[in-house]
């Protein structure tokens, strides 16, 4: 939480000089050990109640939070699970309360009575908690501070059912907070500022930076890279994408990465390829903008540069490689499909364990190398497993694979898979080097979005469904 934690100090310093104008206070920071032993708890109680009661304006209610924030930050791992869980589990909805205010609604005499008392449940089902949160939007660096915090809260609520309460109000707050209505939406380019850049090259999470060279690649003429800010966070990216403009479907990741490629001419592509999507933090997990990110990213586009014709990614299939495993290990089961895949999975990983040279199997060159049968087998089973899992491969009602599911949740269609598209290691362990185009075709999008949220129905061209028969 480093990011919070200075322009939260020094706003908690302004407010203190005006909150206490006639000295310096006794920190709460200063009194509680950093591990927050029991003895201390009741000191950070009067101070939640202090917030709570709202005595002495508005600026006498910031002045509070703010030192209640950097007691937070002060705490060490423990003490900050410590104080969450106070936070969580005694401020909570005070139940017997609502139960007496349904009770009286129940009651209620006549229609403004019953009004009245609508507005008394509503305000009781706020938990005490979700209040002293919503009092960190006003402070310079409040938000992020609760963005870090949530981070961190995330990692403790498996089963702690307070915790996981704490983080469903926390979700929700920012989730208001971050409607997509008050996003600003940037174009980064090689003149952004230095601190921007380092944290594109921090955040990217798809395709690693290596190095200025490579970010300035990234970021030339025939490149766009784009990303959402919110007023509170001016210089924290929310998500970016990274797009190449190029003419014709992309097949591999290696060639719109490669520094030594000639520039094209962004006027001539018909082809906008999004080929990384980061999130940028991880307390807005569950916060969803990305689809408008990719919307919007279109809209701009299709005005500068009106020859573009299709608008798909080259995405990774992180799922892939884990799946293939799990399918290959399970009992063999009884449905004829599933029995089938299990079967070739397990063939598959028999073979690759036997390659002595996986090397040429994966070489992006392969067709001139002479693969043997066996390899060209291997290789179109290898295809096909990874085909049958993105179309039938599910998790509840949505597919199995995260980046799938993004992406037909927005309604694209599965394109075509690509061998031989992203040969670093990452991509070699999720997927064994294959990548999927998802092609967002602007007339069928709605369509496709609403088959898939309602119905699962996952869209895809005929070349793809018929590799996996």
């Amino acid at each position: 939480m480093a990011d919070a934690q200075e322009p939260l100090w020094h706003r908690t310093r302004k407010l203190i000089r005006e909150y206490w104008p006639l000295g310096d206070p006794v920190m709460l920071k200063d009194v509680i050990g950093v591990n927050l032993p029991q003895s201390d708890f009741g000191k950070v109680r009067k101070k939640i109640d202090a917030c709570l009661e709202g005595k002495g304006g508005e600026v006498s209610a910031r002045a509070r939070a703010a030192e209640l924030g950097e007691a937070y930050l002060v705490l060490n791992a423990n003490g900050r699970r410590r104080f969450l869980t106070l936070l969580a589990e005694e401020y909570d909805v005070d139940n017997d309360a609502v139960e007496a205010a349904i009770q009286k609604r129940r009651e209620a005499e006549d229609h403004l009575e019953e009004r009245r008392l609508t507005f008394e449940l509503h305000n009781l089902l706020e938990p005490p908690r979700a209040r002293i949160l919503k009092q960190f939007n006003g402070l310079q660096g409040g938000v992020k501070f609760l963005v870090d915090l949530r981070e961190e809260l995330m990692r403790w609520t498996d089963g702690n059912q307070a915790l996981s309460d704490l983080d469903k109000d926390l979700h929700r707050l920012l989730a208001s907070w971050f409607d997509i209505g008050f996003l600003d939406l940037q174009r980064i380019t090689w003149k952004s500022s230095a601190s921007l850049l380092e944290k594109f090259i921090q955040y990217e999470a798809v395709h690693e930076i290596r190095s200025w060279k490579d970010l300035k690649n990234r970021l030339e003429n025939d490149r766009r890279c784009y990303a959402f800010f919110h007023p509170s966070m001016p210089d924290e990216p929310l998500i970016f994408v990274e797009v190449a403009l190029v003419s014709g479907m992309a097949a591999n990741v290696h060639d719109l990465l490669d520094e030594k490629a000639p520039l094209t001419d962004p006027d001539k592509a018909d082809t906008a390829i999004f080929y990384s999507i980061s999130n940028c933090q991880a307390g807005l997990a569950g916060v969803s903008f990305g689809n408008f990110l990719i919307k919007r990213v279109v809209a701009d586009l299709v005005a500068d540069l009106p020859g573009l014709k299709s608008f798909a990614t080259l995405s990774p299939i992180p799922g892939f490689a884990s799946w293939l495993r799990e399918t290959a290990d399970r009992d063999e089961p009884e449905a004829a499909d599933a029995k089938k895949d299990h079967k070739l999975a397990a063939e598959v990983l028999a073979q690759l364990d036997k390659l002595n040279d996986r090397s040429r199997l994966f070489d992006p060159d392969q067709q001139a190398k002479r693969l043997s049968d066996r390899e060209l087998k291997l290789q179109q089973s290898l295809l096909r497993l990874c085909a049958r899992y993105l179309l039938t491969a599910r998790r509840g009602m949505q597919a199995e694979d995260r980046v799938a599911h993004f992406h037909l949740t927005n309604g694209a269609l599965i394109k075509q898979i690509n061998w031989a598209a992203n040969l670093s290691d990452k991509g070699m362990q999720q997927s064994y080097g294959m990548m999927v185009n998802f092609l967002y075709d602007l007339p069928s999008i709605e369509k496709q979005h609403e088959a898939y949220r309602s119905s699962c129905i996952i869209s895809a061209s005929a070349a793809v469904k018929k590799l996996a028969k």
